[in-house]
């Protein structure tokens, strides 16, 4: 085709991005529910497992459905290639396992949402993986954790819950001058307002069940980086262990994609207006927000967002003021979910960080007064009026 899909707008590549049409000439990306295919000869079939003729050979290995919605994501992430997972979590735990082995040192920043942490401080010392936590915000403290082994850096920016950022650019710089590749889990931003591989990083994760579907009903993943280092780091992983996504969660994501970009920016604009009204309330200690200017970040978020978000944290002094808080919301819904068309909330120290020890929520400021909220698309005016009452509750 004459137009080429990289200088598409972000509008376009999302509608239109690794399109596959069969003959029939459909609208909507088919949906291919097969676990195998089939082939014209015994000598097609071994031409095509050796690698010589291209094609699909096992759901396991590719689909083309799960391949439309890998193409897509990587034309909107500005990425080469993208391997769609089963979910989030099992993005996280490929992108990292791919790239260390026993004796080697990982590098992570010390907020991160609780199954990310349990993934690097439970499991992977458990194959002789070390790993050393930092201060994500200080540079100085990533350059004084780095050995002659370590060979990953793991970035959660916007991090879970609070909503710690880093810069990723300078922390990449301090990565590569060790030989250590830089993993950035892009979730809370979405690739709407960041770039984390223009910024230096090498893979992106993303949890596809949070806004990339935005609608509740799937779960999925992705990573995203260097064409070569995704073939040589994860296609024999996907191979042999499993962790592809079904290809009817990923018509469903490509279906999501269609309009990630106006979802985002949509509960942006509501959260913004959310976040204003939540930290003018005498109830809220304190509220952090990535669109708001008393961000302790502000300063690269600046240089590295070109939007806030749909996240907020809201701290309400103890857990019962906290839980005051969310039992008298009405519109919005208490769950453990982010991204979602519905607005949600949640108290992370006894959901989703519940399994870290208090003394580590502690370290990363996270008391149990705090509640962080996902703002999704209803009436901004009926989410204000709902938080506020719920405000004067707690």
């Amino acid at each position: 085709m004459a137009e080429d899909p990289r200088d598409w707008e972000i509008e376009t590549r999302s509608v239109r991005g690794g399109m596959a049409r069969t003959p029939y000439g459909e609208i909507s990306e088919a949906l291919f529910l097969t676990q195998s295919f089939s082939y014209d000869s015994a000598g097609a079939a071994d031409r095509r497992f050796s690698g010589e003729e291209p094609g699909f050979i096992y759901q396991r290995f590719g689909n083309p459905t799960t391949q439309m919605f890998e193409d897509r994501l990587a034309l909107i992430e500005g990425a080469e290639a993208c391997r769609a997972t089963s979910s989030g979590m099992s993005a996280v735990h490929l992108a990292l396992t791919g790239l260390l082995k026993a004796g080697d040192h990982l590098v992570a920043g010390r907020a991160l949402f609780g199954s990310c942490r349990w993934i690097v401080a439970e499991l992977l010392p458990r194959f002789g993986v070390e790993t050393t936590f930092v201060d994500a915000t200080d540079l100085e403290a990533w350059k004084n954790a780095v050995r002659p082994n370590t060979r990953v850096f793991l970035i959660e920016t916007p991090a879970n819950p609070l909503l710690e950022v880093t810069a990723i650019g300078a922390v990449a710089e301090i990565a590569h001058a060790a030989g250590a590749k830089v993993v950035v889990d892009n979730v809370f931003a979405t690739p709407i307002f960041q770039k984390p591989l223009a910024l230096g990083a090498d893979v992106v994760v993303y949890s596809a069940t949070k806004h990339i579907d935005g609608q509740g009903r799937v779960l999925g993943g992705a990573i995203l980086g260097d064409a070569e280092l995704l073939t040589e780091t994860y296609r024999d992983i996907f191979r042999h262990t499993g962790p592809s996504l079904s290809p009817f969660n990923a018509w469903v994501m490509l279906k999501g994609l269609e309009t990630l970009e106006l979802r985002v920016r949509r509960q942006t604009e509501n959260a913004g207006k959310v976040a204003d009204a939540a930290a003018a309330h005498s109830k809220a200690k304190s509220v952090i927000y990535c669109g708001r200017p008393d961000h302790p970040q502000a300063a690269i978020i600046a240089n590295q967002m070109t939007g806030g978000g749909n996240v907020l944290a809201i701290d309400l002094g103890s857990r019962d003021a906290a839980w005051r808080f969310l039992d008298a919301l009405e519109i919005v819904d208490i769950s453990n979910n982010l991204g979602d068309a519905k607005s949600m909330a949640t108290h992370p120290s006894t959901t989703t960080h519940r399994s870290m020890p208090e003394a580590e929520r502690l370290a990363i400021g996270l008391t149990e007064g705090w509640v962080r909220m996902s703002v999704g698309l209803e009436g901004a005016n009926d989410l204000i009026r709902d938080v506020s009452r719920a405000l004067d509750q707690a």
